[in-house]
């Protein structure tokens, strides 16, 4: 009677962590089974989404427990691996806001050749939408001529201001469009790059005389810095001003 008591005691009082149900360990391994290429990430979605909670913690301990690798490597390149081989096929586009001394923000849209390391710039404007973004595609179309046959890729974020008409201009040029994954600019880090030389360089030096950027003239230096004398017809200073 005594052990018995002492026995009921001591698992009344046991610490740690319940022990997972089987109910809940069958599906997981299931899931694991039928998608090889799938995460204990991925896995522990499913059963959440149907109304049974399970931390990835748990799911990884399943996995590992049954010798299933909990994080399996998908088949093919890294990302980088995949932009150094494809690097002669692929142009970037970022979009670069500057803020300039009158207190206003500049946007620019900039293409780069991965293989050659050339910045296409397009023309500055204060109010960047989708139709400017698709006009702006004509800029390194008419840059790179013939090159332009050589590109397999344009490589692009997640901006709303890339249309469905932008994407359609390259595709008719059989382009593949390759988006960056959500709040991931280290997939673009060639655009960036330049991005950040173009403040460090151009903008600091700018500042320094602040008292040139007055009036039209003024925004046309501006433009004319950041973006080597790049400009458009439809950037006169009267559309820089409004």
């Amino acid at each position: 009677m005594i052990i018995s008591l002492l026995y009921r005691a001591t698992r009344r009082n046991r610490t740690g962590r319940p022990p997972t149900a089987a109910a809940l360990r069958k599906p997981v391994l299931r899931l694991a089974t039928e998608n090889p290429l799938w995460g204990h990430r991925r896995i522990q979605g499913e059963p959440t989404r149907l109304g049974h909670p399970i931390t990835p913690s748990t799911v990884w301990e399943i996995l590992h427990a049954a010798g299933i690798d909990p994080a399996p490597r998908k088949s093919g390149p890294a990302w980088r691996q995949f932009l150094t081989a494809q690097a002669e096929g692929i142009i970037a586009a970022d979009f670069c806001h500057i803020d300039t001394a009158l207190g206003r923000r500049m946007y620019a849209m900039a293409f780069l050749e991965h293989g050659t390391r050339r910045l296409h710039p397009t023309g500055v404007t204060h109010h960047p939408t989708g139709e400017r973004a698709t006009q702006q595609t004509r800029s390194p179309a008419s840059d790179l001529g013939t090159r332009m046959e050589s590109l397999r890729f344009i490589l692009r974020d997640r901006n709303t201001r890339y249309t469905a008409p932008f994407d359609a201009v390259f595709a008719s040029e059989d382009l593949d469009v390759l988006l960056n994954a959500p709040r991931a600019p280290r997939m673009n880090t060639q655009c960036e790059r330049v991005i950040g030389t173009i403040r460090r360089e151009a903008l600091d030096h700018i500042l320094e005389q602040p008292s040139t950027l007055h009036g039209p003239n003024g925004r046309r230096l501006l433009r004319t810095r950041i973006l080597g004398g790049a400009s458009t017809s439809t950037d006169t200073p009267h559309n820089l001003q409004r």
